[in-house]
């Protein structure tokens, strides 16, 4: 019955007769041999979703039950129901959402992170004494566990495919996260975005590309945003830019650099011998850890350096500058008194931020004064949290089909599914999403049963979720 029709009147009775009652028999509980349990169905439940909190083995001889959002205090009533009338009385935590059936279960609508919690039920036996109390904790995630989308706030990234190339071969300038409603996006060649350095766009309504000024006959711009660059020349060497639009007009640049081998090439020998390069050791550091920014090749004739937070030398972003004339370092306004420049040019950062995550640059001058500078880009992620597994259905027949999702809150991950503890082998008769996040089994066999996991990787952690059952059976 549900609370709505509740009568105010005969409800208020009920739950102050309930509260009397309670408060008298605190720690007075009849024995039962059955233990109470409550399972929250589905588990976990994601925001915006409805749960069922199915209370199992309800003692006998009942004459009413009550909810309630708490531990300590038993005042925080959600709703009470006395079985001899099958009424419901609304306490002083109702919202509106609930309703109460009279096997116990307690049934919540649109949930909220606000649901999350302890609840507790509590029966009372037709003696007026409490039977038993009953508590379980209540999981609400948020809408950003996802699959399958973009993460909300993840900005577009860009992936050499692959990472090294050489003169002559082909380059995939791969783009991640993507925004949903994307309008429009532009690529071009250097950092500024300037129409006369653009090398193409893509309008999304009407999924065309257009070729700008900057194009060279050997790029081709495909839908999904990313950029493939055919038989790679020197002159390709630097810097590209990835401009997106959305339809509420907002932007976002992504810049990636693509520095073309040539060693074999008797073109370009001398100019690449000795330059400048930077190493992040370790490539990809967790917030919190430590990263060294490992610089080659400084020259012979050095004369000082200047680090900076951008890919640009402006005062605002400078981190530090160091003199070798007279073995000194100036601090710039990027400094965060977590930096440690070294004489060999490297810089050390500890206990980093995602706000450290980015390009930095180093310029150098010689006796000559003149400049070179090198990039480099730090990647930060954060350790990722605990996944977990839902099932289309848990009990399936023979020849039917299954659908299996593993919601991760973490942008930039990696998938693995899990069968009884050990790394699934795929067959013909499963297929995967493009992010391997959902696994489709059509037709399913009996030996398709057992416990799914998932696990959800970065480059610095992985986390497994919790083991969840499918049920095969005969037709």
């Amino acid at each position: 019955m549900a609370l709505s029709s509740v009568l105010l009147y005969k409800g208020y009775t009920l739950w102050q007769g309930f509260l009397l009652t309670a408060s008298l028999l605190t720690c007075w509980h009849l024995s039962t041999t059955a233990k109470v349990t409550i399972e929250s169905v589905p588990s976990p439940v994601i925001e915006g979703e409805n749960v069922l909190l199915s209370a199992k083995n309800l003692p006998n001889n009942l004459v009413a039950f009550a909810w309630f959002k708490t531990v300590k205090t038993m005042r925080r009533g959600i709703a009470l129901y006395s079985l001899t009338t099958n009424v419901s009385a609304a306490g002083p935590q109702y919202s509106g959402r609930e309703t109460l059936f009279s096997n116990g279960s307690l049934w919540l609508t649109n949930v909220t992170p606000k649901d999350k919690g302890f609840y507790t039920l509590r029966t009372i036996h037709k003696s007026g004494k409490i039977v038993s109390t009953t508590r379980m904790y209540l999981h609400v995630y948020s809408f950003l566990f996802t699959c399958g989308r973009p993460h909300p706030f993840a900005p577009p990234t860009i992936e050499l495919v692959p990472p090294n190339v050489t003169e002559g071969e082909n380059v995939l300038l791969l783009v991640h996260n993507l925004p949903m409603n994307l309008q429009a996006l532009f690529w071009y060649k250097g950092l500024a975005v300037l129409k006369e350095f653009e090398i193409a766009q893509h309008i999304r309504a009407i999924d065309s590309s257009v070729q700008g000024p900057a194009h060279s006959g050997r790029e081709a711009l495909f839908r999904n945003g990313s950029l493939m660059f055919y038989n790679v020349l020197w002159k390709d060497n630097g810097f590209y830019t990835l401009r997106t639009l959305t339809t509420d007009l907002k932007t976002q640049v992504a810049h990636v650099q693509l520095q073309v081998d040539t060693t074999l090439s008797t073109c370009c020998r001398d100019l690449t011998s000795a330059q400048v390069t930077i190493e992040s050791m370790p490539r990809y550091v967790a917030e919190g850890g430590s990263v060294l920014l490992l610089v080659h090749n400084l020259p012979e004739d050095l004369r000082g350096f200047s680090w900076y937070k951008s890919l640009n030398s402006t005062d605002d972003f400078k981190i530090a500058e160091y003199s070798r004339d007279i073995s000194f370092t100036v601090w710039g306004l990027a400094h965060s008194q977590r930096d440690t420049v070294y004489t060999n040019g490297s810089l050390l950062l500890q206990d980093v931020t995602n706000k450290d995550a980015g390009w930095y640059m180093l310029e150098t001058f010689n006796r000559d004064w003149e400049i070179e500078k090198a990039y480099v880009q730090l990647h930060v992620n954060k350790p990722v949290t605990q996944p977990f597994v839902r099932l289309s259905d848990t009990t399936v027949t023979v020849q039917s089909s299954v659908v299996l999702t593993c919601f991760s809150a973490d942008p930039g991950i990696s998938t693995r599914w899990i069968l009884n503890y050990k790394s699934l082998q795929l067959t013909e008769r499963m297929k995967l999403s493009p992010t391997k996040c959902q696994l489709t089994i059509d037709p399913v066999r009996r030996e398709d049963a057992g416990e799914y996991q998932c696990e959800v990787s970065n480059p610095v952690s992985s986390k497994t979720s919790l083991p969840v059952r499918l049920t095969v059976r005969k037709k």
